[in-house]
């Protein structure tokens, strides 16, 4: 199994390595793939030292899959050349994701979707994936009406720039600006761009993207997306209003039983998630789950989890794992 990672000296590629090492993917030849300036440059995977090629040496290289983290422009541009070289193209930007014509995986809800026809996959938002793994198995026997999500989001979301701005506040040391305001000790209520509706694009993210993969264009979903001084992950504040009543036990004991989930949920001992605890995890952790009592059939959640990870490099590679296992590639 070829497998070309590209984008792989970014921070999402250096993780995409890690999981693939960790999970022991079936990588025959490894393909790094970068910008031109990063071309020749060497980087590390399993014990071994790989050079980094060009993005038109990789798709001459022919690989199986190529993992991509490269941002949209760059998939937009290449993502469709390595499909027509045979590659299958699983990509993490939000080039493809409301592509009508591409598939928008979360492998434990609609991985079933997928053909060897599927030549460009989309990789969801980080704070989508998150929450629909949690919403999927609630809509099914309860049916969701209308959702409210606000996030609590990992600076790690921006990128290495971001890292740097927040340490070297930490410091106290002039530096790079990632936003356009301090991040440490404050809380910025914009991720990403603004669209004309007065949203930003990453809140936008989460109401396209959540009726996409749900397969359900009724679900009403509204969003307001905080960028918080945090490195380990994302958080969420969710509320969910279903069709049909609930019990909380009941709830409590489907997502249990949910692949991908983990339910940290007990006041008695103050046990909810948190993105410390979830950094490096591969999970997404549900707690704080409790019965809105404004409103009837209404649910509140507490959802954490690592954007790198699960939000991003696992969630990828879950897919090509899919894909292997299904004999699609």
């Amino acid at each position: 199994m070829r497998i070309a990672v590209v984008g792989a000296t970014g921070m999402v590629g250096e993780v995409m390595l890690k999981v693939l090492a960790e999970r022991n993917f079936p990588v025959t030849e490894l393909i790094p793939v970068a910008s031109e300036r990063s071309v020749g440059k060497e980087i590390e995977y399993n014990g071994k030292k790989y050079k980094v090629v060009s993005m038109q040496t990789a798709v001459d290289m022919k690989a199986d899959i190529a993992l991509f983290s490269a941002g949209g422009d760059t998939s937009l541009e290449w993502a469709p050349k390595f499909a027509a070289a045979g590659t299958t193209v699983i990509d993490n930007s939000s080039a493809w994701r409301m592509d009508p014509t591409k598939k928008l995986i979360v492998p434990e809800i609609n991985a079933a979707e997928l053909t060897a026809a599927d030549k460009i996959i989309a990789n969801p938002n980080c704070s989508t994936i998150q929450m629909v793994l949690v919403l999927a198995p609630l809509h099914k026997k309860y049916n969701i009406k209308r959702v409210i999500v606000s996030t609590y989001q990992s600076i790690t979301g921006t990128g290495v720039k971001a890292v740097q701005q927040l340490e070297n506040e930490y410091a106290g040391v002039q530096g790079e600006m990632a936003y356009k305001y301090p991040i440490h000790r404050n809380a910025i209520p914009q991720c990403d761009s603004f669209e004309e509706n007065g949203y930003t694009k990453e809140e936008m993210k989460l109401v396209r993207e959540t009726k996409k993969i749900l397969s359900d264009n009724t679900i009403a979903v509204t969003a307001t997306a905080v960028r918080v001084p945090i490195v380990g992950g994302h958080s969420e504040a969710v509320n969910v209003e279903f069709s049909n009543d609930f019990d909380v036990n009941e709830v409590r004991n489907i997502l249990h039983h949910t692949d991908g989930v983990v339910v940290q949920d007990n006041n008695d001992t103050f046990t909810y998630p948190m993105p410390m605890y979830a950094q490096g995890k591969d999970e997404v952790f549900v707690g704080r789950i409790r019965r809105d009592e404004s409103q009837e059939n209404t649910l509140n959640m507490w959802i954490v989890a690592d954007n790198l990870r699960k939000g991003a490099a696992t969630n990828t590679i879950q897919i090509a794992e899919y894909l292997i296992a299904a004999k699609l590639v």
